[in-house]
């Protein structure tokens, strides 16, 4: 019987080509999600940071899923440009639709990631649902924020040592300052009742007999008032 030698060799390199190609389509694709049981959703910023494609997405610090797309887009209801990004989730985590999500760094190199903070709703998110995220703090910004706070304090400072406020007079007037060192020097002296009071070891010592005595005969209390009410009849 005759046989194609030819034929039998195309035939066996085209169905090797397509196992080949299957195999690669299995184990190495990373989109090919056949057998990918996750689901995508959206995440709206006014600016992602930094933030890139494959960027991993965490819950609660575990690795969950990772960043499918970033891209602008004009927001019309806002009139204003806007990022999105297209979040793939495995598919055995769910996300409360209160949760809160925010761009957050990951080591000391500086790697983007998405972070999830889960809520404490009942209902999730599932497929094609879109959240909006919390906006990172700019460098620019935190930098701005530490300035006007140097901006303050540098003008608090120049309110005391010019005498402004209650503070800046007590710092200023060398007579309120003198008033001040005078009655702090009673006080060590023992002067007044007060002074008496924290100096002399045995008024102390009676005010503290007197407050124990009470505590454990309060009827002395009322038994004293019932006398003084009596003598005045």
């Amino acid at each position: 019987m005759f046989r194609d030698e030819k034929l039998e060799l195309r035939v066996g390199l085209f169905m090797g080509a397509g196992f080949f190609l299957m195999f690669l389509m299995v184990f190495f694709l990373k989109d090919f999600s056949l057998f990918d049981k996750g689901y995508n959703i959206q995440v709206i910023f006014d600016t992602v940071g930094g933030i890139t494609k494959n960027a991993p997405v965490k819950l609660a610090g575990i690795n969950v899923g990772e960043v499918k797309l970033a891209d602008i887009f004009q927001d019309k209801t806002e009139n204003r440009p806007r990022v999105k990004l297209d979040v793939r989730v495995d598919g055995n985590v769910s996300i409360p639709e209160d949760a809160v999500i925010r761009i957050n760094t990951l080591g000391l190199l500086g790697e983007k990631y998405l972070e999830i903070t889960p809520g404490v709703s009942k209902k999730y998110l599932a497929e094609g649902d879109v959240m909006t995220g919390e906006n990172p703090i700019s460098v620019s910004q935190q930098m701005e924020k530490m300035n006007a706070f140097m901006e303050s304090a540098a003008k608090i400072l120049q309110k005391i040592e010019s005498g402004d406020g209650t503070l800046g007079k007590l710092l200023a007037d060398d007579t309120i300052y003198n008033d001040v060192e005078v009655i702090m020097s009673r006080l060590r002296n023992g002067d007044g009742t007060l002074g008496k009071l924290l100096v002399k070891e045995d008024i102390y010592e009676n005010v503290e007999e007197f407050t124990s005595d009470v505590k454990n005969n309060p009827w002395k209390l009322l038994h004293k008032t019932r006398e003084k009410s009596s003598r005045s009849k």
